[in-house]
């Protein structure tokens, strides 16, 4: 095995997801919200996603499959503007449901998020490949990144999610629900000009 290749994996992939974006910021959102269940279950859902992700780049790597650009963007395209919406309601919730907590979120929408996480696609698509050399066998090192990927993905999800629990944080929570928004909308007006861009650029 390549420990030099592996260290850097996962430094990179730590990086990437602690680095707040689309998916932390809709479990800090959801957790803040709905408590510290409905924030892992939002997890799982993106972390599924990652899952997929990594199986599509697999799939490309092995020949089995072709992605264009044009899908990629269109994708991308979809995200964003789902983040979008998701921003809003976030807002929307946060005026409406001031010191109250509402269950909303979960599996489905870190699924969601998560699959059309720009970020995400991009990793994928661009860095991943670049470390399928981990092992001298395709299979095991495909193997090795997802079981890596899973785990930091869990555990840095997981300490936000615990954050959220923290007696400050919940005395903040509105407050901690419309930065989670602000957040989401941010990413989804910087991402639709760009993958609009893409898509008439190819």
């Amino acid at each position: 095995m390549n420990f030099q290749l592996l260290f850097a994996y996962l430094g990179t992939v730590l990086m990437l997801i602690a680095t707040p974006g689309p998916v932390v910021a809709l479990v800090v959102g959801t957790s803040s919200r709905a408590g510290a269940m409905a924030g892992i279950g939002t997890a799982l859902g993106a972390n599924a996603a990652s899952m997929l992700l990594i199986a599509a780049a697999a799939a490309v790597l092995a020949g089995s499959l072709a992605l264009s650009t044009q899908v990629l963007n269109s994708v991308a395209l979809l995200g964003c503007l789902y983040m979008g919406w998701l921003g809003i309601s976030a807002w929307r919730e946060a005026a409406a449901e001031e010191g109250r907590v509402k269950r909303r979120g979960g599996w489905w929408q870190g699924f969601l998020v998560g699959l059309t996480n720009p970020k995400d696609i991009l990793f994928f698509v661009a860095l991943f490949p670049q470390f399928i050399h981990i092992t001298s066998s395709f299979g095991a090192s495909i193997g090795v990144l997802a079981a890596l990927w899973l785990i930091v993905d869990l555990c840095v999800l997981v300490a936000y999610i615990m954050l959220m629990r923290h007696a400050l944080t919940q005395r903040h929570r509105t407050w901690v629900a419309r930065l989670s928004g602000t957040v989401l909308l941010l990413i989804a007006a910087c991402g639709v000009p760009y993958s609009l861009n893409a898509l008439l650029a190819g």
